[in-house]
Formats: C-alpha cells, sequence, structure tokens
C-alpha cells in the first residue's frame, strides 16, 4: 500500500558554504567551496516521502521568481504534486544561508518570505485533497495560524498529523490538541517542555507532557545516538542510529521525517519498523552534501537495510 503524504510547509533555495571551522563572532574566515542547492524543511520532506514511494501532495508558497519557479520545477521533477503552491507578487520565495564545517556540522540563517506570508485562506477547499490524504506533515518555517487550520480540517477526515516543531519557537497551545505525532530534536523537546532530554527518565517525561497537552505520540531524534519514541498505549523504546561519518548534516531531520510518513502505517501499528527505515535513510542523507542533493531513493534505503 502507498502511503498518501501532504506536506504543508516551506520551500527556501540555500546557498551553502563550507568551511573549516565556523567563525567566532567578528571573525573573517575563508570558504573552502560555495554551492548552492533547493531546500527548506517542508521541500526537503516531501522530496524525501516521494523518494522513498510515497504519494505526495505539496501546500505552500513561493515568490514570482527564478528561484520560485526552479523550486516548483525540481518539486514536479521529484514526483512531488504542486498544484497547490502559491505565487506570492509581494515576498521572495524563501531563502537559507547555511554553514558546514570539516565534521558536517552546520548553521543556518533563513529568510523566511513566501513560506512567512502565507494565509489560512490558501487553504480554500484543502478538505477535498484531504478526503484522499493518510498523513499531513507541517513544521514551523509557515505561520502556525495556517497549520492549525490545516490540522483541525484534517482531523474532521481523520488523517493523521504529524508535527516537526523546528525550528523551536513557542506554540500555539491548540495546535498541540490537533497533533497526533510530534518528532523533535532532543534540543527542540526540551524547549518546548522544559525538560532537559539526557536519559530515558526525561524522555519519558517529555512524552508525558506533551501528551497532557493532547499529543498521544511522541518521537524524540537523538542523533548518533537514534530515536526515541512513545505510543498513544505507553509502548516505548530506543532505536539505534547507523553508524556513518557524516558529511552535511543539513538533511538529516527532514528525511528522516518525510521517510517516515512513506512507511508509517495509517494505523500507526508500525513504529519500529518505520523508525528503522527512516534512520537509514537519514543515515545515508548526510553522507552527502547539500540537503535534498543527498536524499537517498527506496532502493537505496532497502539495499542499506540489506
Amino acid at each position: 500500500m502507498v502511503n498518501r503524504v501532504m506536506i504543508l510547509g516551506s520551500i527556501n533555495v540555500d546557498s551553502i558554504y563550507q568551511v573549516t571551522r565556523f567563525p567566532q563572532p567578528g571573525e573573517t574566515i575563508a570558504v573552502k567551496q560555495k554551492s548552492y542547492a533547493p531546500g527548506g524543511k517542508g521541500a526537503n520532506q516531501a522530496v524525501a516521502a516521494a523518494r522513498s514511494g510515497a504519494k505526495v501532495s505539496f501546500v505552500g508558497a513561493v515568490g514570482a521568481d527564478n528561484d520560485g519557479q526552479e523550486m516548483v520545477k525540481t518539486l514536479a521533477e521529484n514526483n512531488v504534486d504542486t498544484s497547490r503552491i502559491a505565487v506570492d507578487p509581494d515576498n521572495g520565495t524563501g531563502s537559507a544561508v547555511i554553514t558546514v564545517d570539516e565534521n558536517g556540522q552546520n548553521d543556518i540563517m533563513v529568510y523566511g518570505g513566501a513560506n512567512q506570508a502565507m494565509s489560512v485562506a490558501q487553504l480554500n477547499d484543502l478538505e477535498q485533497e484531504l478526503a484522499g490524504t493518510d498523513f499531513i506533515v507541517a513544521q514551523l518555517e509557515t505561520p502556525q495560524e495556517v497549520t492549525l487550520a490545516a490540522f483541525k480540517l484534517a482531523r474532521q477526515q481523520n488523517v493523521i498529523t504529524i508535527l516537526n516543531p523546528a525550528p523551536a519557537t513557542e506554540l500555539l497551545p491548540e495546535l498541540l490538541e490537533y497533533t497526533d505525532i510530534i518528532i523533535p530534536n532532543e534540543t527542540e523537546s526540551s524547549l518546548l517542555t522544559g525538560i532537559s532530554v539526557n536519559d530515558e527518565p526525561s524522555m519519558l517525561q517529555n512524552a508525558k507532557f506533551f501528551k497532557a497537552h493532547g499529543i498521544k505520540n511522541t518521537i524524540i531524534t537523538l542523533g548518533e545516538q537514534g530515536v526515541f519514541y512513545v505510543t498513544a498505549d505507553g509502548h516505548h523504546g530506543l532505536v539505534p542510529a547507523f553508524k556513518v561519518n557524516p558529511v552535511d548534516t543539513t538533511a538529516a531531520g527532514d528525511t528522516f521525517i518525510g521517510a517516515l510518513s512513506s512507511q508509517l502505517s495509517p494505523n500507526l501499528g508500525n513504529f519500529e519498523s518505520a523508525i528503522t527505515y527512516a534512520q537509514r535513510a537519514s543515515s545515508l542523507a548526510v553522507q552527502g552534501m547539500g540537503a535534498m542533493p543527498s536524499i537517498p531513493l527506496a532502493e537505496e534505503v532497502e539495499k542499506a537495510l540489506g
């Protein structure tokens, strides 16, 4: 069965600077290499889901510029339905400046542009598409008010809602009530709950916090430590990471979430196997440069899983 996944999210063009190390405040350093790549958390997650076999549609916005045209074209070439991507005449296509050091670590500066100018009006008639959808996935690079409205429509259609609270910021309380699965990394989870993530008891406390606010399923990504999950019935576990030598970790989380949405059963009965697949996809992505270009195809993931 092919999962039908709707992504509500950001579309960016990434400028990537490779450096030996990050500069100190006020310091000028040399850049070893500069490149451009399609990106944005939403776009990355959509491509990850599509490359792992899901039928993917996208709700988002780009500017009336060349970057916007190229991004829509890139998504379409990756088998993503782009019919609900709006063209904003007043704001430019989103962009990000990404600095990557020799250890594969990165820091990122993002210009929201058309992503942040999205409005609830863009969701007109969305319920018709949601009626044939298994999952809707959103992040925090587009307005929370738009995500909340979409999640409310999804709930009416019994569509599973997945929230990736990145970049971490204060959430609308009502948005939590309409989220079925939350997928933060350990830093984002700690910021949202006020509970440091450092061991299993603290992760269970984080999941308890989210459940108290309406979210029944929690998945916390822990980088090289793996992924911790807690399901609605209280089942929990740690799925270890695959050990690799990372080149660029930019797309790690987005690849994980997109791949997970392609594999997770709509009845949520296969958390561990879906997480294992998504972990393997993420481990392949961090071994290549650039966000979207490094996202693997399903056959590559299956081969790596053996």
